[in-house]
């Protein structure tokens, strides 16, 4: 099969497109044809610096296809079943052997280019907000690089939850499409202090929860808190997160969480799994948006790459092989 691998990390030029063996498929596997590959902002940082848990490497936590070989101990999964897959890495490939249960069958209504994008982004946003951030109506959220993957699904579930959202963008046509999504107000984080704007929007008290996957925002995100508030910090896109110190936070009783949607999903895999499956089931009778930025051949990858992670995305980046 035809994939995209590295034997070093990089920038996006360390990938190759080319041939490897195909995967096989284990007794609690599904082996899958891959149709659309999503690329996660954790795909860009493990292809820069992350382990290479083989060499050469194939990146890539999710993608979505059809089903063309079943394990023998599989039997909630079929051949020709549509699914949409997570995993460790692997995803940058035509197929993928994937356990089973890391799988969800992509309910009618719902394209496969859409379905590749949903899992980590909508479950990733929903234990920020939800799980670990205690969300309630009638708060004020503020959501670090609402354009992301993360961000506009964060936004999206805030608003329905009945939150009055804020987000950060570099631009003010990024704020401008997030606003059909449910943004009440956005901050152009080039143009005001996202602090002191955030702390503005509030009358200044601040805000009761941010969603920070940045990771060089996060002491401006403790900044933003109200009393009592919850940072969530679940990201590090910026590859520049600095040491916090988080003695302040004591002192407005505030929380610093971090969250890794991996971790839940093997932890807590029933309510991870029900919980995506929602979000899947959401999208595809239009309740919820999945936005996608463009679409590339894999044998493209590295301009996929370099597209996703410039500034001028706005959505999920997807390769179709």
């Amino acid at each position: 099969m035809k994939a995209v691998v590295y034997t070093e990390n990089g920038p996006p030029e360390v990938l190759r497109y080319a041939d490897v063996p195909d995967p096989v498929c284990g007794p609690r596997e599904v082996l899958v044809r891959v149709q659309a590959i999503s690329i996660e902002g954790g795909d860009l940082g493990n292809r820069a610096r992350g382990e290479l848990l083989t060499n050469p490497h194939v990146v890539g936590y999710q993608c979505a296809g059809t089903v063309v070989e079943v394990g023998a101990d599989v039997d909630d999964r079929a051949i020709d079943d549509d699914v949409v897959c997570v995993m460790i890495h692997g995803s940058h490939a035509e197929l993928v052997a994937v356990d089973a249960g890391f799988t969800w069958i992509v309910p009618d209504g719902l394209d496969l280019v859409r379905a590749a994008c949903v899992p980590v982004p909508f479950g990733t946003a929903d234990d920020c907000l939800f799980e670990f951030g205690h969300l309630r109506a009638a708060e004020h959220v503020l959501v670090q690089a609402g354009g992301g993957g993360v961000g506009i699904a964060a936004v999206q579930l805030a608003h329905r939850a009945g939150a009055t959202v804020f987000a950060t963008a570099s631009a003010d046509w990024k704020l401008e499409r997030l606003g059909a999504l449910g943004l009440d107000q956005g901050i152009n984080y080039r143009e005001v202090d996202f602090v002191a704007e955030a702390r503005r929007l509030t009358g200044g008290r601040g805000v009761d929860l941010v969603v920070d996957s940045v990771g060089a925002t996060l002491a401006g995100s403790i900044a933003s808190l109200a009393y009592r508030g919850r940072c969530i910090t679940v990201g590090d896109a910026s590859r520049a997160q600095a040491a916090i110190d988080v003695a302040p936070l004591r002192g407005g009783n505030q929380s610093l969480t971090g969250v890794f949607l991996g971790a839940e999903m093997l932890m807590a895999r029933d309510r991870a799994h029900a919980m995506i499956a929602r979000h899947l089931a959401a999208i595809a009778t239009g309740e919820l948006l999945v936005v996608v930025d463009s679409e590339l051949p894999l044998a493209d990858a590295i301009e996929a790459h370099r597209r996703a992670e410039s500034r001028e995305a706005f959505g999920r980046v997807v390769m179709i092989p």
